[in-house]
C-alpha cells in the first residue's frame, strides 16, 4: 500500500490542474462511508466522489434515481468525517438541481458546508444557467457528458452516447459550453475512446474518463467494483482488482465454522474476571444456596 497520502497536502482544484499541466494522470474513485474514503485517500487517491451511485452500490435501486439529497447528505457527512486530503466531490442527484437556480444553490451549498468541496451535476447546454449560478455562488463544480445515468430513460438506457456525428458533435459543443460557464473539470462517460480524445484535447480543463478511453486527463471507478464486490454483469470498461467478494464470503464462512464448532472465541479473545469480583460471585451464590 502507498504511504504518499500520509505527507501529501490537502488536493486543490489548482493542485489538480497543476498535475494535469505536468503530464500527470488524474485518479478519481468513490466513497460511500468511512471506510470506502479511508481505503481511498490511503492509497492516494486525487479525487473522491460521493457519486449518486450509492443507489446502484449500496441501497439496493436498480438505478441512480430514487437517490434523494437526504440520503446523498448522509453519505457524503461519512466520508467527509474522515476529512480525506484527497479532493472531496458530491454528486448532485436527480432533480436536486432541476427545478430552480434557487434550489440548486441551496442544495450544492448543503454539500459544501458538509464539507465538499466540489460538486458534479449532470446534463450539457441546458445546464449552463445551474453552472454558472454554481460558480457565481464560489461553489467548484465538474460537469458530467455521454452517458448520464440520470437521463437513461431519455437515452433508452445505458449505451453508449456519442457514435452518431451530430451527437459526438454536441458532446464537443457541451462540453466547451461547460468550460466556458466555470467549470473545472468535465467527466465524460460511455462514449467513444476518439470522441474524448478530441474533447479532451479541445479543452483547457482536466476530463475525467469512465467507459471514455485511455486519453482523457484521469480516470474514475466505483470504487467496489476496483474491489470486486459487486456481484453479476459488469460494463465493459470495469476492471476488477481483486476478487473482494470472494475474499470476504470466505473470511465469512472460516468465521462461522469457528463459531460453530467452538473455535471462536478462544481464551485469548475472551476477557478474564478479576479475582475480587470472583469472589463477589462466589459470595453471592453461596448465600442464594443457604437456606432460609
Amino acid at each position: 500500500m502507498s504511504h504518499e497520502n500520509e505527507t501529501r497536502p490537502q488536493v486543490t482544484i489548482p493542485q489538480l490542474r497543476a498535475w494535469v499541466a505536468e503530464g500527470r494522470k488524474l485518479v478519481m474513485t468513490t466513497a460511500y462511508d468511512s471506510v470506502t474514503s479511508q481505503l481511498s485517500d490511503a492509497a492516494g487517491v486525487d479525487i473522491i466522489l460521493v457519486g449518486d451511485s450509492v443507489g446502484n452500490v449500496c441501497l439496493g435501486f436498480e438505478n441512480t434515481l430514487p437517490v434523494t439529497m437526504a440520503m446523498m447528505n448522509h453519505h457524503l457527512d461519512a466520508v467527509a468525517r474522515t476529512k480525506p486530503r484527497a479532493l472531496l466531490m458530491g454528486d448532485l442527484p436527480f432533480l436536486s438541481y432541476h427545478l430552480s437556480i434557487e434550489d440548486a444553490i441551496r442544495n450544492a451549498g448543503d454539500f459544501i458546508r458538509r464539507g465538499a468541496a466540489a460538486v458534479k451535476l449532470e446534463g450539457g447546454a441546458k445546464r449552463l444557467p445551474v453552472v454558472r449560478a454554481l460558480v457565481d455562488a464560489e461553489i467548484p463544480v465538474m460537469g458530467h457528458l455521454g452517458l448520464t445515468p440520470q437521463s437513461f430513460h431519455a437515452m433508452g438506457g445505458f449505451k453508449v452516447q456519442g457514435r452518431a456525428g451530430e451527437q459526438a458533435v454536441q458532446i464537443l459543443e457541451d462540453a466547451l459550453r461547460l468550460q466556458d460557464a466555470g467549470c473545472f473539470s468535465v467527466l465524460l462517460e460511455g462514449v467513444p475512446a476518439e470522441l474524448a480524445r478530441k474533447v479532451t484535447e479541445s479543452l483547457e480543463v482536466p476530463t475525467i474518463g469512465i467507459g471514455a478511453g485511455p486519453h482523457c486527463s484521469g480516470q474514475v471507478l466505483v470504487t467496489h467494483d476496483v474491489l470486486g464486490l459487486t456481484q453479476g454483469k459488469t460494463p465493459k470498461f470495469v476492471r476488477r482488482y481483486v476478487d473482494g467478494f470472494g475474499l470476504m464470503t470466505e473470511a465469512l464462512i472460516r468465521f462461522s465454522e469457528d463459531v460453530r464448532n467452538g473455535a471462536f472465541p478462544s481464551t485469548a479473545e475472551s476477557y478474564t474476571l478479576p479475582e475480587a469480583a470472583a469472589q463477589a460471585l462466589q459470595h453471592w451464590q453461596s448465600s442464594k444456596s443457604d437456606p432460609e
